[in-house]
């Protein structure tokens, strides 16, 4: 896991290196009205500070029955914060790979890829009890193209 900081923090390096070259007037008024957030962030895990030595936990998947409760908004939600989360964890894989390391959690991919499924799953369902043929056509396109 140092490894992947280690990268991470001289990928955030270089880019704040490329951004700080711009203006600094305008760097100014930016960083007063918010704080800037570097896309490249959302590949990476954050930083655990070194003096935690108990592992991290990491939660289960969703379960079916949960998902059946959730409103057809919180479920799209919750597929692509699971994309995100999912876009995280195989960059991450991929760069301990690329070095010879071994990837502390390979479960945790396994979680978020189950938990997708069954988002559709219960999407389909859904869409399978909709009694309007052309609306459930419509909805089975759109979980398709998820």
């Amino acid at each position: 896991m140092s490894a992947i900081r280690a990268i991470g923090r001289t990928l955030f390096a270089a880019v704040k290196a490329d951004t700080s070259s711009a203006s600094s007037a305008a760097a100014a008024a930016a960083s007063t009205a918010r704080t800037k957030h570097n896309p490249l962030e959302d590949f990476f895990e954050a930083d655990r500070s070194p003096d935690d030595d108990k592992p991290v936990v990491y939660g289960r998947g969703w379960k079916a029955s949960e998902l059946r409760l959730k409103s057809w908004d919180d479920l799209q939600k919750l597929w692509f914060v699971l994309l995100k989360e999912k876009n995280m964890l195989m960059t991450q894989r991929q760069m301990l790979h690329a070095q010879n390391l071994r990837f502390a959690n390979p479960e945790r991919i396994s979680k978020v890829r189950k938990s997708m499924c069954r988002i559709k799953h219960v999407l389909t369902e859904r869409a399978s009890e909709e009694p309007d043929p052309r609306r459930s056509a419509e909805m089975k396109r759109m979980i398709n193209a998820l």
